[in-house]
Protein backbone atom coordinates (compact mmCIF):
# COMPACT_ATOMS: atom_id res chain seq x y z
CA UNK A 1 0.00 0.00 0.00
CA UNK A 2 1.19 3.41 -1.39
CA UNK A 3 1.96 6.32 1.76
CA UNK A 4 -0.41 8.90 1.58
CA UNK A 5 1.53 11.62 3.52
CA UNK A 6 0.86 14.21 0.56
CA UNK A 7 -3.24 13.59 1.06
CA UNK A 8 -4.07 16.71 0.72
CA UNK A 9 -2.45 17.25 -2.91
CA UNK A 10 -4.57 16.08 -6.02
CA UNK A 11 -1.58 14.70 -7.75
CA UNK A 12 -0.39 12.13 -5.87
CA UNK A 13 3.19 10.86 -6.67
CA UNK A 14 3.37 7.66 -8.89
CA UNK A 15 4.61 4.34 -7.02
CA UNK A 16 8.20 4.04 -7.54
CA UNK A 17 9.16 0.28 -9.13
CA UNK A 18 10.30 -1.90 -6.56
CA UNK A 19 13.93 -2.89 -6.14
CA UNK A 20 15.32 -6.19 -6.58
CA UNK A 21 15.77 -6.09 -2.98
CA UNK A 22 12.29 -4.68 -2.37
CA UNK A 23 10.02 -7.11 -5.00
CA UNK A 24 11.39 -10.57 -3.53
CA UNK A 25 11.66 -10.68 0.75
CA UNK A 26 12.34 -14.55 1.65
CA UNK A 27 10.99 -16.18 5.01
CA UNK A 28 13.12 -16.99 7.72
CA UNK A 29 14.32 -20.75 8.04
CA UNK A 30 12.88 -20.64 11.44
CA UNK A 31 9.20 -19.99 9.85
CA UNK A 32 7.64 -23.00 9.22
CA UNK A 33 4.25 -23.00 7.11
CA UNK A 34 1.10 -24.46 9.08
CA UNK A 35 -0.65 -26.85 7.22
CA UNK A 36 -3.95 -25.57 9.40
CA UNK A 37 -4.67 -23.30 12.12
CA UNK A 38 -4.82 -25.40 15.51
CA UNK A 39 -7.83 -25.41 16.94
CA UNK A 40 -8.53 -24.97 19.75
CA UNK A 41 -5.92 -22.36 20.16
CA UNK A 42 -3.67 -22.56 23.58
CA UNK A 43 -3.95 -20.25 26.35
CA UNK A 44 -0.29 -17.84 26.34
CA UNK A 45 1.63 -16.67 29.48
CA UNK A 46 3.71 -14.19 29.36
CA UNK A 47 5.27 -10.85 30.59
CA UNK A 48 3.30 -11.06 33.22
CA UNK A 49 0.23 -11.94 31.67
CA UNK A 50 -2.14 -14.78 30.71
CA UNK A 51 -4.05 -14.82 27.51
CA UNK A 52 -6.61 -17.16 27.53
CA UNK A 53 -9.82 -17.47 24.79
CA UNK A 54 -13.07 -15.63 25.66
CA UNK A 55 -16.56 -18.03 26.77
CA UNK A 56 -19.54 -16.41 25.99
CA UNK A 57 -21.38 -19.25 28.45
CA UNK A 58 -19.04 -17.23 31.00
CA UNK A 59 -21.45 -14.66 33.38
CA UNK A 60 -17.79 -13.29 34.10
CA UNK A 61 -16.17 -12.99 30.53
CA UNK A 62 -19.68 -11.52 29.35
CA UNK A 63 -19.96 -9.09 32.01
CA UNK A 64 -15.73 -7.92 30.91
CA UNK A 65 -16.84 -7.36 27.52
CA UNK A 66 -19.33 -5.51 27.88
CA UNK A 67 -17.50 -3.15 30.72
CA UNK A 68 -14.92 -2.74 27.50
CA UNK A 69 -16.95 -1.96 24.80
CA UNK A 70 -19.31 0.15 26.82
CA UNK A 71 -16.20 2.57 27.91
CA UNK A 72 -15.99 6.46 26.96
CA UNK A 73 -12.66 5.81 25.56
CA UNK A 74 -12.79 2.70 24.00
CA UNK A 75 -15.83 4.37 22.00
CA UNK A 76 -14.19 7.06 21.35
CA UNK A 77 -12.08 5.38 19.17
CA UNK A 78 -13.93 2.35 17.89
CA UNK A 79 -17.39 2.03 16.50
CA UNK A 80 -18.22 -1.32 16.52
CA UNK A 81 -20.85 -2.60 13.57
CA UNK A 82 -22.06 -4.16 16.10
CA UNK A 83 -23.84 -2.39 19.32
CA UNK A 84 -23.17 -3.72 22.18
CA UNK A 85 -25.40 -2.15 24.96
CA UNK A 86 -26.22 -4.93 27.46
CA UNK A 87 -25.00 -8.19 28.01
CA UNK A 88 -27.32 -9.83 25.86
CA UNK A 89 -25.77 -8.12 22.89
CA UNK A 90 -21.97 -9.26 25.14
CA UNK A 91 -23.13 -12.32 24.86
CA UNK A 92 -24.14 -11.96 21.13
CA UNK A 93 -20.98 -10.17 20.23
CA UNK A 94 -19.08 -13.16 21.97
CA UNK A 95 -20.94 -15.95 20.49
CA UNK A 96 -19.73 -14.09 17.06
CA UNK A 97 -16.11 -14.20 17.95
CA UNK A 98 -16.52 -17.66 19.09
CA UNK A 99 -17.44 -18.65 15.73
CA UNK A 100 -14.52 -16.91 13.77
CA UNK A 101 -11.91 -18.69 16.62
CA UNK A 102 -13.81 -22.33 16.08
CA UNK A 103 -13.36 -21.54 11.91
CA UNK A 104 -9.61 -20.45 12.44
CA UNK A 105 -9.99 -16.87 11.19
CA UNK A 106 -9.63 -14.86 14.63
CA UNK A 107 -8.12 -15.83 18.16
CA UNK A 108 -9.86 -13.68 20.49
CA UNK A 109 -7.85 -13.74 24.04
CA UNK A 110 -8.81 -12.16 27.53
CA UNK A 111 -5.92 -10.54 29.21
CA UNK A 112 -5.81 -11.40 32.51
CA UNK A 113 -3.24 -10.94 35.60
CA UNK A 114 -0.63 -14.11 35.34
CA UNK A 115 -1.30 -13.68 39.48
CA UNK A 116 -4.85 -12.89 40.25
CA UNK A 117 -6.19 -14.04 37.18
CA UNK A 118 -7.92 -10.11 37.04
CA UNK A 119 -8.83 -9.14 33.75
CA UNK A 120 -7.20 -6.48 31.94
CA UNK A 121 -8.12 -6.27 29.13
CA UNK A 122 -8.86 -8.28 24.92
CA UNK A 123 -6.34 -8.77 22.13
CA UNK A 124 -7.46 -10.65 18.99
CA UNK A 125 -5.28 -11.69 16.02
CA UNK A 126 -8.05 -11.20 13.57
CA UNK A 127 -8.75 -11.59 9.82
CA UNK A 128 -6.31 -14.78 9.96
CA UNK A 129 -5.35 -16.33 6.46
CA UNK A 130 -3.22 -19.30 6.24
CA UNK A 131 -2.54 -18.96 2.51
CA UNK A 132 -1.34 -15.64 2.52
CA UNK A 133 -0.11 -16.35 6.32
CA UNK A 134 -0.84 -12.45 7.66
CA UNK A 135 -3.67 -11.17 10.02
CA UNK A 136 -4.75 -8.64 11.86
CA UNK A 137 -4.14 -7.27 15.51
CA UNK A 138 -6.27 -4.94 17.87
CA UNK A 139 -7.11 -4.48 21.92
CA UNK A 140 -8.28 -2.80 24.18
CA UNK A 141 -7.53 -2.36 28.09
CA UNK A 142 -10.25 -1.39 31.08
CA UNK A 143 -10.01 1.83 32.51
CA UNK A 144 -8.82 0.73 35.90
CA UNK A 145 -5.85 -1.42 33.97
CA UNK A 146 -4.45 1.30 31.89
CA UNK A 147 -1.01 2.73 32.79
CA UNK A 148 0.90 -0.54 33.79
CA UNK A 149 1.61 -1.08 29.82
CA UNK A 150 -0.83 -4.04 29.47
CA UNK A 151 -1.69 -2.92 26.21
CA UNK A 152 2.06 -3.31 25.22
CA UNK A 153 2.84 -6.35 26.52
CA UNK A 154 -0.36 -7.84 25.35
CA UNK A 155 0.99 -7.30 22.23
CA UNK A 156 3.74 -8.80 22.38
CA UNK A 157 2.59 -11.95 23.70
CA UNK A 158 0.23 -12.49 20.79
CA UNK A 159 2.46 -11.09 18.32
CA UNK A 160 5.08 -13.71 18.71
CA UNK A 161 3.14 -16.64 19.15
CA UNK A 162 1.11 -15.15 15.96
CA UNK A 163 4.97 -15.51 14.17
CA UNK A 164 6.13 -18.24 15.72
CA UNK A 165 3.58 -21.50 16.12
CA UNK A 166 1.14 -19.79 13.67
CA UNK A 167 4.05 -19.37 11.27
CA UNK A 168 2.25 -15.91 10.01
CA UNK A 169 4.55 -13.94 8.14
CA UNK A 170 3.33 -10.55 8.19
CA UNK A 171 0.74 -9.14 10.90
CA UNK A 172 -1.16 -5.15 10.27
CA UNK A 173 -2.56 -2.91 12.93
CA UNK A 174 -4.47 -0.06 12.22
CA UNK A 175 -5.50 2.51 14.58
CA UNK A 176 -8.05 6.20 13.97
CA UNK A 177 -5.92 9.07 13.27
CA UNK A 178 -4.87 11.00 16.03
CA UNK A 179 -4.80 8.16 18.70
CA UNK A 180 -1.41 8.80 20.16
CA UNK A 181 -1.59 6.30 22.49
CA UNK A 182 -2.25 3.18 20.07
CA UNK A 183 0.17 4.95 18.02
CA UNK A 184 3.02 4.10 20.56
CA UNK A 185 2.09 1.07 21.42
CA UNK A 186 2.71 -0.24 18.11
CA UNK A 187 5.80 1.27 17.70
CA UNK A 188 6.94 -0.09 21.03
CA UNK A 189 6.40 -3.74 19.88
CA UNK A 190 7.62 -2.86 16.82
CA UNK A 191 5.18 -2.20 14.30
CA UNK A 192 6.29 0.06 11.52
CA UNK A 193 3.96 2.73 10.47
CA UNK A 194 3.37 2.27 6.84
CA UNK A 195 0.55 4.79 5.71
CA UNK A 196 -2.91 6.67 6.17
CA UNK A 197 -5.58 4.81 5.31
CA UNK A 198 -8.52 7.25 3.82
CA UNK A 199 -11.97 6.68 5.27
CA UNK A 200 -11.16 3.52 6.18
CA UNK A 201 -13.11 3.64 9.62
CA UNK A 202 -16.29 5.17 11.28
CA UNK A 203 -16.60 7.92 12.48
CA UNK A 204 -17.40 7.96 16.58
CA UNK A 205 -20.12 6.82 17.16
CA UNK A 206 -21.44 7.02 13.78
CA UNK A 207 -22.26 4.46 10.57
CA UNK A 208 -22.62 7.01 8.57
CA UNK A 209 -19.45 9.04 8.52
CA UNK A 210 -15.53 8.12 7.91
CA UNK A 211 -12.71 9.02 9.16
CA UNK A 212 -9.19 8.24 8.75
CA UNK A 213 -6.37 5.58 10.12
CA UNK A 214 -3.14 4.83 10.56
CA UNK A 215 -1.62 1.48 9.56
CA UNK A 216 1.45 -0.52 10.82
CA UNK A 217 2.43 -3.69 10.32
CA UNK A 218 5.25 -6.11 11.65
CA UNK A 219 7.03 -9.14 9.64
CA UNK A 220 7.90 -12.12 10.46
CA UNK A 221 11.88 -11.69 10.49
CA UNK A 222 11.63 -7.81 12.22
CA UNK A 223 13.60 -7.59 15.16
CA UNK A 224 11.09 -8.15 18.44
CA UNK A 225 11.61 -5.65 21.36
CA UNK A 226 12.10 -5.70 24.74
CA UNK A 227 8.97 -4.92 26.76
CA UNK A 228 9.59 -6.08 30.19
Amino acid sequence: MAHLDDQHSTHPRPCPAPTPAAAFVPAPASVSVPLRIPFPFPELLGHGLRLRPWDPDSEADVDAWLRGCADPEFRRWNTPIMSITDADTARESLRSKAAQVADGTSASYRVTDADTGTTLGHIGVNAIHPDLRQARVGYWVLPEARGRGVATRALALASHWAHTELGLHRLELDHALGHDASCRIAERCGFRYEGTLRGAMFEAGRHDAFRDMHLHARLAMDPEWDVS
